[in-house]
């Protein structure tokens, strides 16, 4: 075999040699091209020539047809969206500035609808807008000082309306939170002007109630101190006025006598005879 013909052999082995690793490159291209992965916390959209159809892939490993089929992943984990700023009046037309945050997922069984009305922005299109319209309508429905002492009813009035808005784009609002309320400056200086009369009015209430509970006392101990005046006035009376009154000497009397007496004077309430 002359040095031409090695050197052609050669070259055809290389060839050969080639064309097998980029067929096993295409095959596994083209294999990989008919598998998709959808993660966890995610569902798949199917696309057939670019029109949403009725398929959705759960998690894991799935076969598609190359070209005809297109995979779109749409996440359904929990996601936050948080607006914050709205301006809105309330009932009694203060002006109300409030922040507003909601947990959601989209639905898993009808993502498919959610990609084929609202494509991936359904946050921009429909939560946010959504949001903004009934913070505003919410808001009107109650006075400011309401929105302060009746929060939780505030909470579920909203909470309501945006759960059933979103329902209709197969949203899910799993909880939402108001976050913070800011009043106008002038709002802010009647509410604490009124805290203070309040508290001012229930400590002089609390006083009175004192004073009066003091008043009551001492007109107990007096009728008390009355009771008794009376109780022995009557006892002295009824026992002999003078008898009684020896009677209470002789309860005092330690039993000791005198120890030297003065001339002219009477024995101290002594009586010997009966």
């Amino acid at each position: 075999m002359t040095y031409e013909e090695e050197q052609a052999k050669e070259r055809k082995t290389i060839l050969k040699f080639v064309l097998w690793v980029v067929g096993i490159i295409l095959i596994i291209a083209f294999l990989s091209s008919c598998l998709t992965k959808i993660g966890a916390g995610q569902r798949g959209v199917v696309l057939e020539w670019g029109a949403v159809s009725d398929t959705i892939l759960d998690e894991g490993l799935h076969f598609k047809v190359p070209i005809y089929q297109k995979i779109v992943k749409l996440d359904v984990t929990t996601q936050k969206e948080e607006t914050k700023n709205i301006d809105s009046a309330s009932k009694d037309l203060q002006t109300v500035t409030t922040d507003v945050a909601i947990n959601y997922h989209l639905d898993t069984l009808k993502v498919n609808r959610v990609y084929q009305t609202l494509k991936t922005k359904y946050s921009v299109r429909v939560i946010e807008p959504s949001i903004e319209e009934f913070v505003k309508k919410t808001m009107a429905e109650f006075t400011a000082e309401e929105l302060i002492t009746k929060r939780a009813e505030v909470k579920a009035t909203l909470k309501d309306s945006i759960t059933t808005s979103l329902a209709t784009h197969n949203i899910i609002v799993e909880d939402m939170f108001i976050t913070n309320f800011t009043f106008s400056e002038q709002f802010d200086k009647a509410i604490e002007s009124k805290v203070t009369a309040e508290q001012d009015a229930l400590a002089a209430k609390n006083k009175l109630e004192q004073v009066k509970f003091e008043a009551e006392q001492r007109i107990a101990q007096a009728k008390a101190e009355a009771e008794a005046i009376k109780i022995q006035a009557e006892a002295i009376t009824q026992q002999g006025g003078r008898d009684y009154v020896n009677l209470k000497a002789v309860e005092k009397w330690d039993g000791k006598l005198p120890t030297q007496m003065i001339p002219n004077a009477t024995m101290p309430f002594i009586n010997l005879t009966n």
